[in-house]
């Protein structure tokens, strides 16, 4: 049976550094703050904003919560976020995405100073990661799944790892952070051949395409490490990832589960950027 990857390991350790973090900074009168920044009402941003209130009280983070209607402009919105750049009390910036359709997300992705842009916003941050500079904010869920390997001491040097995902969210930057670790990337996407010869002769497979247990065990093999940041609901309306989990637990040899897996991750790494951002 394969060694399953649980991201509340990786959480409670990284949220224990932020603690210790949080403290000292407090002992100099710093106190770490983020600002999250929601337009309208839809209950998922809500439920996931009440998720990371709770994380951040969890180890001492404040919050300062921006909320506005979802008809709110372009230049007012900007205002916004001008403001929070400005604010010497506001450590990082959180906006809730995907924006109304009517806003200009280009226009406020530039907007973001790159010191408080910890969700990596910025085309600056985003720069930075395909220059291998890694001083800058990553997005937070590919750099959630390289720590749950890294946490696992999976060696990442001279492996053949195969990203399913080309977007600027999660491939694209995932495969440079694992350059950075001296991994040979192939990245695959809707219309790469013969995707399971291609998945099934990596070390490690790591898959973000948001199809419910779309990769059976044809896709690995034995040896494989199965990463999956997929999550979307299956056809009983449960959380499930890309990969068919129970068809494939006991055929590789390390896998995460959906949830409980990268996902558990990704607010931690939100919360250590906004320490990084207040230090």
């Amino acid at each position: 049976m394969a060694e399953i990857l649980k991201g509340k390991v990786v959480a409670d350790k990284i949220k224990e550094e932020i603690t210790r973090d949080v403290e000292d900074l407090k002992k100099n009168g710093i106190n770490p703050t983020l600002g999250i920044v929601r337009l309208g009402k839809n209950p998922d941003d809500i439920f996931y904003e009440r998720s990371i209130i709770k994380n951040c009280n969890s180890v001492g983070i404040s919050t300062s919560i921006v909320e506005e209607d979802e008809s709110i402009t372009t230049e007012k919105l900007v205002e916004i976020i001008e403001r929070l750049n400005k604010d010497d009390f506001i450590s990082g910036i959180l906006v809730f995405r995907p924006l109304p359709k009517h806003i200009d997300e280009e226009v406020i992705r530039n907007v973001i100073s790159p010191k408080k842009d910890i969700d990596c916003m910025n085309p600056i941050n985003l720069e930075k990661i395909f220059e291998g500079d890694m001083t800058g904010f990553a997005p937070c869920t590919p750099k959630a799944a390289v720590e749950i390997l890294l946490h696992n001491n999976v060696s990442l040097e001279g492996k053949n790892v195969v990203i399913i995902n080309r977007s600027m969210v999660v491939g694209k930057p995932l495969a440079m952070m694992l350059l950075e670790e001296n991994a040979t990337v192939t990245i695959c996407h809707s219309r790469t051949k013969d995707l399971h010869k291609v998945t099934s002769n990596a070390d490690i497979v790591m898959t973000a395409l948001g199809r419910p247990k779309y990769f059976d065990k044809k896709y690995f093999k034995e040896e494989s490490i199965v990463i999956d940041i997929g999550i979307s609901e299956d056809e009983n309306g449960k959380i499930s990832g890309d990969i068919d989990f129970e068809d494939v637990k006991d055929y590789v040899k390390m896998i995460t589960p959906v949830p409980n897996g990268v996902g558990s991750i990704t607010t931690s790494i939100l919360l250590k950027q906004t320490v990084n951002a207040c230090k």
